[in-house]
């Protein structure tokens, strides 16, 4: 009788259906004919308690054999078409989610869940898009009473690689006869503040260095400039801080000469080895220029033979490399070091192809709110043109206006030559490779190629993570069964099930607690460049312990109305960088609670993210020392019927104040922490006891004193944690 009271619903709606069934054949009438009841006695009605013994199908079949003569052509088609199709087998294929299995089987997602309870998977990883393995996906429609079928797979082709990076690498090189000179591009690195940005003013004649912030160059510029002797030469600023290291490693892969510069009065530094690394890595020749030799205190004679060290020697020690002496601000000397860097350009003998498709590499990339994406350029072979179609990463641009380092129109651009690109479909990234299309379709090609191979690579490594997952979770399900192998299997089903139980009755989302410890941040900057410096010193963050950080967008251009929206979903901070927010989103911002950070100087903005960060962490209890005792002898005084230790002490240092906690040392190790029952001076109770004065204290504990144990009177004080995290500035 036990299977009877476990009917399923399923078993009863098939044994509801068939009833009706049977009743409608044998009260129906057909031909004018009144036909009774027939009751069959090949099913008794014991059958009904045990409806799986029961077969629908055949029952029916008897019940129409009864009626057959009477059965017209019209019924038989439609009972044809009432035949059910095989139940219970379901078609699974690899890589399938937990949401398209539930589908597939029928089952609601909780099925799913309470299937995998009794797996080695890690339940708490899992949401309705996660893959499953194809074990567990059999095991899953197993345990549910089903059978499986392997669905067809389709046999994917072989994508063509459509990439122009593939075909420019077929191109074969230039003709030595069709190479013409061309400008040297020129990179100058060196440390903060030792005169770069002045250096490039003075040889420009443009006042950049008085609109930057912090006397830093906030971002790569490349610029032409054109020499009293007619030669040119592009300069390439790159920024001169520690958090732009990245930018200046891009910078020198473009880079002819690199023009050192290291301040007389401090010779070398931290970011001055760093460029040197650059450069060297590069293989790119190095000019010295030693700056602010005007200086009372300025040494250039120490810097040249501190760069020894460093692998930099300079001509006068039997080295190649030039050493100027200059003062950027006063513009002494800076037409020898121009004249050095021409000829050096001149042994380097620089020439290009300036005919064919283009090559070129994006130095810095913006988006403009009148113009759109733009990008800085150097032109490295061809000739750019206005409606020429470039691809650069996975972005295209049909070239519509090209503008000068000053703003002005120009019609096109050498090999060497600077030019700021409009057209652009998407930002590309700073330092991606420009490459020249024959058409717009083709630049389509080249994109989803290369968005095809980024995915399957994305792909890749999603698949390594999983399966490194899988192996994690189950080597702990394996120790977890050999800790339940003295059970029988009964057992070890009864005591996993205890032990999960309470994740059936949850969702994943459900399941996942956020921590309170995260820091949500949307980095927002005016160039690519910008942007990529931050996320690099974010990328050295090293204290998620302490607290999460956690970048959920970053981008280019103002604050925005979505940027804020974004904030709002994960309780984040808006971090801007030389950007603006308009009243409107200020006052969207201040409606929401959403914190918005505008900052000029980079260094402002990490310590601003650090004081951030600084702000949730949870407080900290530290002790204040407020009076030291020791205790000199020990009694036990009788209060009804129990006897309670007391303690003979004399404050050494500081007070014993009741109110405030205390604890009991022995041997260099805490005992007991707590409050004092009693503190009494003589036979009075007192409050506080001070220096030097003798005492008898019980504690709320009963504790055995020792002659020689420390008694310390302490308070607590919640102070704010800082982050560990050090960004290196």
């Amino acid at each position: 009788m036990n299977r009877g009271l476990i009917l399923k619903f399923e078993n009863l709606v098939q044994l509801h259906g068939a009833c009706r069934q049977l009743r409608t054949l044998s009260y129906r009438e057909v031909n004018g004919a009144q036909w009774k009841p027939v009751q069959s006695s090949a099913h008794p009605v014991w059958s009904v308690l045990y409806p799986q013994f029961w077969q629908k199908d055949k029952f029916i079949s008897i019940a129409l054999s009864q009626h057959r003569h009477l059965a017209t052509k019209e019924d038989t088609k439609k009972k044809k078409k009432k035949i059910p199709l095989t139940q219970g087998e379901v078609e699974i294929r690899q890589k399938m989610t937990i949401e398209e299995l539930a589908q597939a089987m029928g089952k609601d997602i909780d099925h799913i869940f309470e299937a995998l309870l009794y797996t080695d998977v890690d339940l708490d990883s899992l949401e309705p898009d996660s893959i499953l393995h194809e074990d567990h996906i059999k095991l899953i429609v197993k345990k549910s009473g089903m059978k499986y079928k392997s669905a067809k797979l389709k046999e994917e082709k072989e994508r063509e690689n459509t990439d122009a990076m593939f075909l420019f690498n077929c191109r074969p090189p230039a003709d030595p006869a069709l190479l013409t000179p061309r400008p040297p591009v020129v990179t100058i690195l060196g440390h903060v503040d030792h005169g770069k940005t002045t250096l490039l003013d003075s040889l420009r004649k443009t006042q950049v260095a008085s609109m930057e912030a912090g006397g830093i160059t906030q971002h790569i510029g490349a610029f032409l400039v054109h020499l009293p002797s007619g030669e040119k030469i592009t300069f390439l600023d790159t920024p001169g801080h520690a958090a732009f290291s990245a930018m200046r490693a891009r910078g020198t892969h473009v880079t002819d000469i690199v023009i050192l510069v290291v301040a007389a009065e401090d010779g070398v530094m931290q970011q001055t080895i760093e460029s040197i690394q650059h450069a060297k890595r590069a293989g790119v020749p190095i000019i010295l220029a030693i700056n602010k030799c005007d200086k009372p205190e300025a040494n250039p004679e120490r810097v040249k033979k501190e760069l020894l060290a460093h692998d930099v020697v300079c001509e006068e020690f039997g080295g190649d490399v030039q050493a100027v002496n200059i003062s950027a601000l006063k513009g002494e000397n800076l037409m020898v070091l121009a004249e050095a860097t021409v000829a050096l350009a001149e042994i380097l003998e620089l020439k290009a192809d300036s005919t064919g498709l283009v090559e070129g590499t994006v130095i810095e990339s913006r988006k403009d709110k009148g113009k759109g994406p733009l990008t800085t350029a150097i032109v490295q072979r061809g000739t750019l043109r206005k409606g020429c179609v470039l691809v650069a990463g996975k972005t295209w641009a049909k070239v519509r206006f090209m503008f000068d380092e000053n703003g002005k129109a120009v019609d096109a651009a050498s090999p060497g030559i600077p030019v700021e690109i409009m057209g652009w479909k998407e930002v590309p990234s700073a330092g991606d490779e420009i490459l020249e299309v024959e058409s717009e379709q083709r630049a389509h090609e080249v994109v989803a190629w290369r968005t095809y191979v980024e995915q399957q690579e994305k792909m890749k490594k999603d698949e390594e993570v999983i399966e490194a997952k899988q192996k994690e979770h189950r080597t702990e399900y394996e120790k977890k069964q050999q800790k339940l192998a003295h059970l029988t299997w009964r057992q070890r089903k009864a005591v996993l099930y205890k032990t999960n139980k309470h994740l059936m009755f949850s969702r994943p989302k459900e399941r996942t607690e956020m921590d309170k410890n995260v820091l949500s941040v949307i980095v927002k900057g005016d160039v690519d460049g910008s942007v990529e410096a931050i996320l690099n010193i974010l990328d050295s963050y090293d204290a998620d312990d302490e607290c999460k950080l956690d970048i959920i967008h970053f981008g280019m251009g103002d604050i925005s109305e979505n940027d804020i929206t974004l904030a709002e979903a994960f309780n984040g901070v808006v971090f801007g960088f030389s950007v603006k927010a308009n009243e409107s989103i200020k006052q969207l911002a201040a409606k929401k609670g959403i914190k918005i950070k505008l900052h000029n100087i980079i260094y402002k903005l990490i310590e601003d993210l650090k004081g951030e960060l600084n702000s949730r962490l949870p407080p900290a209890m530290v002790e204040n020392t407020v009076g030291e005792s020791s205790v000199l002898d020990t009694f036990s005084v009788t209060v009804g019927k129990n006897k309670i230790p007391v303690a003979g002490c004399r404050v050494q240092k500081g007070l014993l104040d009741k109110a405030m906690k205390f604890k009991l040392i022995r041997n260099g190790d805490v005992i007991w922490k707590g409050f004092l029952s009693s503190l009494k001076h003589h036979k009075h109770d007192v409050q506080v006891i001070k220096s030097g004065m003798d005492c008898g204290l019980s504690l709320d504990k009963s504790i055995q004193f020792n002659i020689g144990d420390e008694i310390i009177c302490y308070e607590e004080k919640e102070i704010q944690q800082t982050t560990s995290w050090d960004p290196g500035f």
